[in-house]
């Protein structure tokens, strides 16, 4: 809250830091698992933070303009949990509390979004949560610079472990906050010198401090169990002009009589008699889940603070000209005006037909929808030209100039995508970043983070397969859409042609409950669907694109190889073969489908054979015990793309002749 109070007293805050002390050694203790050394290290650091500088209101925690809190060291989850429950948070109970870490309790063993309010992001795979925290920031500035700082003034605070810098997510998170200068973000480092194997020195030598100031940032120090130290360290960075480092030099376990300082601290149950030891030392009372009279009360007392700025900033909102805009802004709809211009672009697009890679038509319905939602911001890992992710109608953003909506993340994959998550989660911002498809495997652990969020963040994969051609097979993905099929909740579209793109992208950006991952390929592919149909058909996750009666065999494609299976098609014809080609798009959507829909798609009956240029895991759902697959069984290859297309055997011919082995058989 930008304290301008006086610094605390050091008896106090240790005061009411013991209460998070005593929550977490019980639950912890009561579940025989869990991280007690974070919640024991950080609890003084943490108290000045929430009681004297933390913006938020526990009455109403999606005010859009709290500050936002991410304890990126996950595994200390009871410090946010005793934190939530402490300061008046409608959940946690205390009674969720000591079922922490049971099925069914939002106390689980890392914090996970949507559980408990005051949870910002999942936290736990280390690195994400201090990147997701970047993207936040961005986020805040960017919203600031087209609302104003009236509306939009808030920081992102961090409170990060050795584990999470040691990450290189967080190398690429810090390099793009140094960058940006983002200056509403600040890290509190819990600094403590040890690891679940023993001493940091056993693995690392680095001077972190150093690192975060090579990056652009401003590093500070402090002893975390220090109040007066932490609050003159706070108060500084309020001013900084660009990111801050704190490093809070603690001890792991504070207070544990044998434990404190060393790795027994770091995730084991301290048992009964560490405990008994620790409560006597710490001068708490010796009943599990049990506070000192008052303590409790003055927490809650706190945790009113930001009231007085809540009620003051909804009044201004309510009295602000931009009130509509922004509320639409934050709640993340979709006008009616861009489904109407989507389908107005498919329109177009059946009636010119273009022959053009799904990458570059990706780019044309970007033009249409950056046209018309303001919330869209793009990104690309330093691929833009390859990518086709900026569009004319937005501009860059620079460091310290936020009205852009486009960002050059450079080669930074991975956290390009926490970013991306990042600014999911703060709301206000539907993002989109784009780099290759074989490059998703740096991206993975971001991917499955937004798809266990369960948040809208489009994932823009280009160069789709061994369609790549020259760069060979280091750039060919084969093994990547099934691997990207397997993460539940992740929405994969993988479109034949421009139509189809016009419609994953109209879904992806309607899709409120996950993440999207849309697929476009290199090379050029012709327009397939010859009518202009108002519906969507990709929605169905596969659809019958051509027909035939008395049908006997059944292609099933996606991507560039559809307009192969449509060729096959016509080889067969000429043989007197009836087949159709369906185009199954989204797999996941497909499945959702009633049974007797998928049924009738599939062709029951007829011989299925599958054409895609990746591995087959995953189609033998589909194509059965008597069906056949053309596609990928290894590696590709380097070549101009037809070429190597034909040395795989992916091709008409080895489709038609793959369907009348089929009913030969």
């Amino acid at each position: 809250m930008n304290s301008t109070t006086a610094p605390p007293e050091q008896a106090q805050t240790r005061r009411l830091a013991n209460a998070i002390r005593a929550l977490s050694m019980d639950a912890v203790e009561q579940a025989k698992s869990g991280h007690p050394g974070l919640p024991l290290g950080m609890a003084d650091a943490a108290t000045v933070l929430f009681s004297q500088f933390l913006k938020y209101d526990p009455a109403h925690p999606h005010w859009p303009d709290r500050d936002r809190f991410v304890l990126s060291g996950g595994h200390g989850s009871m410090l946010l949990y005793s934190l939530l429950y402490l300061t008046g948070y409608s959940r946690p109970t205390l009674d969720d509390i000591k079922n922490f870490r049971q099925v069914g309790s939002p106390c689980a063993g890392h914090p996970e979004f949507g559980h408990l309010p005051g949870v910002e992001t999942t936290t736990g795979p280390l690195g994400q949560g201090i990147a997701n925290a970047v993207g936040m920031a961005l986020a805040e500035r960017i919203l600031s610079a087209r609302f104003g700082d009236e509306l939009v003034n808030h920081k992102t605070y961090v409170i990060a472990s050795d584990g999470d810098l040691m990450e290189g997510v967080s190398h690429e998170a810090i390099s793009l906050a140094g960058h940006l200068k983002l200056s509403n973000l600040i890290v509190l480092w819990d600094d403590n010198k040890i690891s679940i194997d023993g001493a940091i020195s056993l693995s690392d030598s680095s001077d972190v401090r150093k690192r975060f100031e090579a990056a652009g940032w401003v590093t500070d120090e402090c002893d975390g169990h220090n109040a007066r130290e932490v609050h003159r360290a706070l108060t500084a960075a309020q001013k900084s002009e660009r990111p801050v480092l704190i490093a809070c030099k603690t001890v792991i376990g504070f207070g544990l009589p044998t434990r404190a300082g060393t790795q027994k601290a770091h995730s084991d149950a301290p048992g009964a008699e560490e405990i008994a030891g620790a409560k006597k030392a710490l001068d708490l009372p010796g009943a599990a889940f049990t506070l000192h009279d008052g303590v409790l009360e003055a927490w809650r007392t706190l945790g009113k603070r930001g009231r007085t700025a809540f009620d003051a900033w909804t009044a201004h909102k309510n009295a602000s000209s931009s009130a509509r805009e922004f509320d639409a802004t934050i709640s993340g709809e979709i006008p009616a005006a861009l489904t109407s211009a989507i389908g107005e672009l498919k329109q177009k697009l059946t009636a010119e037909k273009p022959n053009a890679g799904t990458r570059r038509t990706s780019e044309r319905v970007l033009e249409v929808v950056n046209g018309i939602l303001k919330t869209t911001v793009g990104g690309s890992a330093d691929l833009t030209p390859s990518n086709n992710t900026k569009t004319k109608n937005i501009d860059d953003i620079k460091p310290g100039d936020f009205k852009g909506r486009y960002v050059r993340y450079g080669i930074r994959e991975h956290g390009m995508a926490a970013a991306m998550n990042g600014m999911a989660l703060h709301g206000g911002i539907i993002p989109y970043g784009g780099t290759f498809l074989v490059f998703s495997d740096y991206m993975r652990p971001s991917i499955r983070l937004a798809a266990l969020m369960g948040i809208r963040v489009i994932f823009v994969m280009t160069h789709d397969s061994i369609g790549v051609g020259e760069d060979g097979p280091t750039h060919q993905p084969v093994e990547h859409l099934a691997a990207l099929r397997a993460i539940p909740n992740l929405t994969v579209i993988r479109p034949a042609d421009a139509v189809e793109t016009a419609e994953a992208w109209e879904i992806a950006l309607n899709r409120t409950e996950g993440p999207s991952l849309l697929v476009f390929s290199r090379q050029d592919v012709p327009t397939l669907r010859m009518e202009f149909a108002g519906e969507n058909s990709v929605a169905k996750g596969a659809y019958e694109i051509a027909g035939s009666e008395n049908a006997k065999v059944t292609f099933l494609a996606t991507g560039s190889e559809v307009d192969l299976a449509m060729k096959a098609r016509e080889l067969l014809k000429a043989d007197g073969i009836a087949s159709r080609v369906v185009s199954m798009p989204c797999w996941g959507l497909f499945e959702q489908q009633s049974e007797t829909y998928r049924e009738a798609v599939l062709g029951k009956g007829t011989v299925k054979i599958a054409v895609e240029a990746a591995v087959r895991e995953g189609w033998d759902r589909y194509v059965g015990s008597h069906g056949r697959f053309v596609g990928m069984h290894g590696f590709g290859a380097s070549g101009p793309y037809k070429n190597v297309y034909k040395h795989f055997a992916i091709t008409p011919e080895a489709a038609a002749d793959a369907a009348r082995q089929a009913l030969k058989a």
